[in-house]
């Protein structure tokens, strides 16, 4: 398995020689990154892992048995690198996702109360263009959701006269908005005033 040479350089490693972990880097690191290029596909990762294995074989180098096989050793802390870092990848991936949605969620939130803020802010122009008897019925029954009758009946004129104030007062405010933004405002404010 071994020569008696290299047996004495594994209980030299094993004892702290900065050299006998020298000798087996230049015995095994080419094979060690071979294998593990196999197993990861990317020259510049499996050129890390290969050193993570040798840091490895440092750090445990009291465990290391002169008898036992150095090479199935070395190969199995690769190995075992190299699943923790498919695992940290997975990992770092699912957060990744999950912040990405989270981030993806509140932009489009903060997209929302703009477009909403924005939107409010135009359509409150719009209405306070209007003449006041105009904007006094718009609001009462565009915004308030007041009938006609209801509204009538508190300004004290009738429903035909509302009918009236409410047709001049929406085609005001769209032409208002119309002038002031873009198409896609005024579809949408078209959309949200005949809801109303």
């Amino acid at each position: 398995m071994y020569t008696e040479d290299e047996k004495e350089l594994l209980i030299q490693l094993r004892d702290g020689s900065c050299q006998a972990l020298d000798y087996f880097y230049h015995q095994y690191s080419l094979r060690i990154y071979r294998k593990v290029l196999k197993m990861v596909r990317v020259e510049v990762i499996a050129e890390e892992l290969m050193q993570d294995v040798f840091v490895k074989i440092w750090d445990r180098r009291q465990g290391i048995d002169p008898d036992q096989s150095f090479k199935s050793y070395l190969y199995t802390i690769a190995q075992n690198l190299v699943y923790d870092f498919y695992r940290k990848l997975a990992r770092e991936e699912k957060l990744q996702g999950l912040i990405k949605s989270a981030n993806s969620e509140m932009y489009v939130h903060v997209e929302e109360e703009i477009f909403l803020k924005e939107t409010n802010e135009i359509l409150n122009k719009a209405i306070n263009n209007l003449p006041s008897q105009q904007k006094l019925v718009f609001t009462l029954c565009k915004l308030e959701g007041k009938s006609y009758e209801d509204a009538g009946a508190a300004l004290g004129i009738s429903s035909s006269t509302i009918n009236g104030h409410i047709v001049k007062a929406t085609r005001s405010v769209k032409g208002y908005i119309f002038r002031e933004q873009n198409a896609l405002f005024f579809f949408i404010f078209s959309l949200v005033l005949t809801s109303f």
